[in-house]
């Protein structure tokens, strides 16, 4: 059953949804689940972690050179020294995009990811073709996703683990000096911090641009 359509009893929860609701309600009652823990948990997820902090984290290696060079050598201390969220709980590497390296991060296990610093994993990336392709054909799958590299660029791939995630740190754009870490931020997406894409240029951030 399509996840929008009404079920008899009117209620406009999918199936999926409803199960959730009723697997919340048992642990609540048992005193398995905190109400509160779990509401402070879903206000994290909706607020408080996301692209928008890993976004900051490029921006700000990209205008500060101690913090680039921290973040290289311990990215787990020094988002959790400027992100201002719960700490990080599993090891975070930073690998940084260079005219010879090009870096692309997938877990062919599972869906393991940085939530912490890119929120929700996309769909996509928890695909099996994802998975799969990224390790045997990495320049094809770029491709897919519309990033075309020069032909000596090596192409570094990084299998996420539960212990272990990667945050990519892009290049700068071109005509960027004198940007504020502000501005630089709203280049920055979340297909450029997993590798399968590249930040936006400064026409590209125009109002307007597509």
């Amino acid at each position: 059953m399509p996840a929008n359509d009404p079920h008899d009893h009117g209620s406009e929860l999918s199936e999926m949804q409803l199960r959730v609701k009723a697997l919340e309600t048992i642990l609540t009652e048992k005193g398995y689940v905190d109400p509160a823990a779990l509401d402070q948990i879903v206000e994290n997820v909706e607020t408080k972690i996301g692209p928008h902090i890993g976004a900051r984290i490029v921006a700000r290696a990209w205008v500060d050179p101690e913090f680039k060079r921290r973040l290289l050598a311990d990215a787990t201390e020094a988002v959790n020294s400027v992100a201002g969220f719960d700490p990080i709980s599993s090891h975070l590497v930073a690998v940084e995009n260079t005219p010879q390296t090009h870096n692309v991060v997938v877990c062919t296990l599972c869906s393991c990811y940085p939530w912490s610093v890119l929120g929700l994993p996309p769909v996509w990336y928890k695909s099996a073709p994802y998975r799969s392709r990224t390790v045997i054909d990495p320049k094809g799958v770029l491709s897919d996703f519309g990033v075309t590299l020069p032909a000596a660029t090596d192409i570094r791939i990084w299998d996420s683990t539960a212990e272990t995630r990667f945050l990519v740190l892009s290049m700068r754009p071109p005509g960027t000096d004198g940007w504020s870490e502000e501005q630089l931020a709203l280049l920055v997406t979340r297909d450029c911090m997993v590798g399968t894409g590249l930040p936006k240029s400064p026409e590209q951030n125009k109002p307007g641009a597509p």
